[in-house]
C-alpha cells in the first residue's frame, strides 16, 4: 500500500490525526491566538495528514509539530547528535550549498524541496543520510527520518500565518543556523 506520505522501506501506518487534534495541540500550547482562521484550519488539516502517518500518539505528534514552531539554532548546534551529523563527510558543504538555494524568500513547497535536493545531489558528491541530515537538522531542528521532511515543509507554511508565536521561515532558520555555525 502506498500514500502519498509513504517513505519506501517504512510501513504504512494509519493516520489516526485530524486537524481537530492539531487545533487541540496549537490551543495547549498557546501557540494559537484567539479564534482559528480558515488558513489556520486548513494548516491543522494539512499538518496531520503530513504528520500523522509517522507518530504513535498525541505525545508525538505535538513533538513533531514543536519543531515547526519553536527553532533555535544555537540551542541546536550544543547538541551532541549535531555535532555527530556535522562531523560527517561534506555535511558542512551541503548546509553551505543549502543555504545558497535559500537565500530566496520563495515558499519552501514540496516541488521546491524537491528542486533543492536534485541540485544538491547533482553538485556534491552526497547520497542518502549525508545529504538529508544535515539539511533536517538545519531546517527542522533533528536529524532523524523522513517525518522531519514533512515538518519542513509545514514551516513556511505556518510562518505565513497569525500564530501566537512567530514561526522562522525555512531561509530565516538557514540563516540562523549558519550565523550560529561559525
Amino acid at each position: 500500500m502506498s500514500t502519498p506520505d509513504h517513505i519506501p522501506g517504512h510501513p504504512v501506518r494509519e493516520n489516526p490525526f485530524r486537524g481537530d487534534d492539531v487545533l487541540a495541540i496549537l490551543r495547549e500550547q498557546q501557540w494559537l491566538a484567539g479564534e482559528p482562521s480558515p488558513e489556520v484550519l486548513a494548516f491543522c488539516e494539512h499538518a496531520a495528514a503530513l504528520l500523522g502517518h509517522f507518530v504513535e500518539d498525541r505525545v508525538g505528534l505535538a513533538s513533531l509539530l514543536r519543531l515547526v514552531f519553536s527553532y533555535d539554532a544555537a540551542e541546536i548546534l550544543r547538541s551532541t547528535e549535531a555535532h555527530a551529523v556535522l562531523s560527517r563527510y561534506e555535511a558542512r558543504d551541503v548546509v553551505r550549498h543549502l543555504a545558497l538555494l535559500l537565500l530566496e524568500p520563495e515558499p519552501f513547497t514540496s516541488d521546491r524541496f524537491k528542486e533543492v535536493v536534485t541540485h544538491l545531489k547533482e553538485t556534491l558528491e552526497v547520497r542518502s543520510r549525508e545529504m538529508f541530515h544535515p539539511i533536517r537538522l538545519a531546517l527542522a531542528g533533528r536529524a532523524g527520518e523522513g517525518e522531519l521532511d514533512r515538518v519542513i515543509l509545514l514551516v513556511d507554511e505556518a510562518a505565513a500565518l497569525p500564530f501566537a508565536v512567530p514561526v522562522k521561515t525555512v531561509c530565516a532558520r538557514i540563516l540562523e543556523f549558519c550565523a550560529a555555525l561559525d
